[in-house]
């Protein structure tokens, strides 16, 4: 009975043990894929920031990786080529001139925002993209870009920003980056079943 009780002990603990790494390794597992920026044809900022990605996105503007920027979660509604909403108005702020930003108001889920540009990388015959978001975006982004961009020569990488909330070791300690994770596991879970 002690001999069955010891094991059953072992054995629980072990599964607790496991679960525990796999909780805290959550932070490097959906912030896995983001790369380092190389010269390419067009940097696309996603939406859904407070502004984090359109600053990273004209930092790699001015230092030269691209001279088109595509900036998308724009919401066709509200959108007016003739007024820039703030996105635009804050990358030309940065820096980055009118004529070198193009805006995708169509896109409103990351399925649609990778879709939409490679059909747009397509027309325009640029075969390369920066993709900034922020770091536990990219899970989700890695596999949604590469089904999207799948049978093509295009090609893409990944460049996280730099948010003061997030830490991939210690993600579950600030609540921002806990909730960030969390919803990020539903939805790799959710596009998993649906797109991929």
């Amino acid at each position: 009975m002690k001999v069955l009780f010891k094991l059953a002990l072992y054995f629980f603990g072990s599964v607790l043990v496991a679960a525990a790494i796999f909780f805290l390794s959550l932070g490097f597992i959906v912030s896995q894929h983001a790369g380092n920026p190389e010269k390419c044809d067009v940097i696309i900022v996603l939406g859904g920031d407070n502004g984090l990605r359109v600053r990273k996105g004209a930092e790699l503007f001015k230092a030269g990786y691209a001279s088109h920027i595509i900036l998308t979660g724009i919401d066709e509604r509200f959108y007016n080529p003739n007024h820039p909403n703030w996105r635009e108005r804050r990358t030309m702020m940065l820096g980055v001139p009118k004529k070198a930003i193009e805006v995708d108001a169509l896109s409103s889920t990351t399925w649609e925002e990778a879709e939409n540009t490679s059909d747009t990388m397509e027309d325009r015959g640029w075969k390369s993209a920066l993709v900034v978001s922020d770091p536990p975006h990219m899970l989700r982004l890695y596999q949604t870009w590469s089904k999207a961009f799948e049978g093509s020569s295009k090609k893409f990488i990944l460049v996280p920003t730099s948010p003061a909330w997030w830490h991939k070791v210690f993600w579950w300690g600030n609540e921002k980056s806990f909730q960030f994770v969390m919803n990020e596991i539903k939805k790799n879970l959710f596009y998993a079943v649906v797109y991929y």
